[in-house]
């Protein structure tokens, strides 16, 4: 199978996990407006699992070694399958609370305050499992990143009041986007306590002599994404977050480029995820460890604001203070990231 094999390969390789990691959204905006995110969800599982076996089929089986993702995936234990399969299960719950919240409150607001609340989970929990990098410049990074989901959510909240007192004066209901806009933060703040949870389970999947490769890893996680969207998925169709409950057939009456939409979505953010969990697994030199990699591929949170702000336009005719507010979280972002970045040069490894 093929690794980076110095520091900076491996830094090149986690940035390409933060871009698909931030831009897969994308792919959920550009479908249909009526088009639901449940649907949307089942392409999105299956571009998934299409990508991860891509992956182990080419990357997972090249390389000087010999040792093939097959080879791999023969010698794990049961106990490593089953922690990858339980991480994309963990992972799929989450994802698709996101995507809700997305549809509710928009990419500029889900994934700050969901991906970030996930990233600082995520690299406390994934530091004590595997210690590597500078804890100090670490967990000062987090807590940067943690103001920047706090200023992010003051940006939406002003937006929010201004949109609603400009309703008012139009005479219109201003009740309903103040509810719309806290579910949605509250979905998204659920979203991020689960989402940090599962880059743990993937570690532990890799851990001792039995444990599963990178490529192997992804193949088993998105085999645990493909099933339970089967399970997750009819529970959000009859109980939406959003709307009325939405009718199995409804999937088989888009059109093909819908699908495809979905399906490319899916393919984009395991192409991250592949990324990443390739780059976590670097040894010698390139070694960066899970909590860095994690950190840096959930960088994707500025990319996904990026993306809403300027192509989106989600805080269009927004004042001054909330683009002052917006403008801090951004600072802060890229200061806490930049720090989560430089703490495995300052390792005491």
């Amino acid at each position: 199978m093929i690794l980076p094999g110095s520091y900076v390969a491996t830094l090149l390789i986690l940035l390409l996990s933060m871009i698909s990691w931030g831009s897969w959204a994308n792919t959920y905006k550009l479908c249909p407006p009526k088009w639901r995110f449940e649907l949307f969800y089942f392409d999105f599982a299956f571009g998934v699992f299409i990508a991860a076996i891509i992956a182990a089929l080419t990357f997972g089986s090249l390389g000087w070694d010999g040792f093939s993702f097959v080879d791999d995936l023969r010698l794990a234990g049961r106990r490593s399958d089953a922690l990858a399969f339980i991480a994309g299960v963990i992972f799929n719950l989450a994802n698709m609370l996101l995507v809700g919240a997305i549809a509710i409150a928009g990419m500029a607001v889900a994934f700050p305050v969901g991906i970030g609340i996930a990233l600082i989970e995520g690299v406390m929990l994934n530091y004590l499992i595997r210690p590597v990098g500078s804890p100090a410049l670490l967990f000062t990074g987090a807590g940067v990143i943690m103001m920047a989901i706090v200023f992010d959510a003051l940006a939406y909240r002003n937006y929010a009041m201004a949109a609603s007192v400009a309703a008012a004066q139009q005479g219109k209901t201003r009740t309903t986007r103040k509810k719309t806009g806290a579910r949605g933060i509250i979905i998204s703040i659920v979203s991020g306590l689960l989402m940090g949870v599962f880059y743990p389970f993937v570690e532990m999947a890799r851990a001792g002599e039995t444990g599963l490769g990178p490529y192997s890893v992804a193949f088993v996680f998105a085999l645990g994404v493909l099933l339970s969207t089967f399970v997750f998925n009819l529970f959000f169709m009859n109980l939406p977050l959003q709307g009325e409950p939405v009718e199995v057939f409804d999937y088989f009456k888009a059109r093909f480029g819908t699908h495809l939409w979905g399906i490319l979505g899916g393919m984009v953010w395991c192409v991250g995820a592949v990324s990443n969990f390739v780059a976590s697994r670097a040894e010698g030199k390139a070694q960066v460890g899970p909590a860095v990699s994690y950190a840096i591929g959930q960088g994707a949170t500025m990319i996904s604001a990026l993306w809403g702000l300027m192509v989106w336009k989600e805080f269009a005719g927004a004042d001054g203070k909330v683009k002052a507010f917006i403008g801090v979280m951004l600072f802060l972002f890229i200061t806490g990231l930049a720090l989560v970045s430089a703490a495995p040069l300052f390792s005491n490894r």
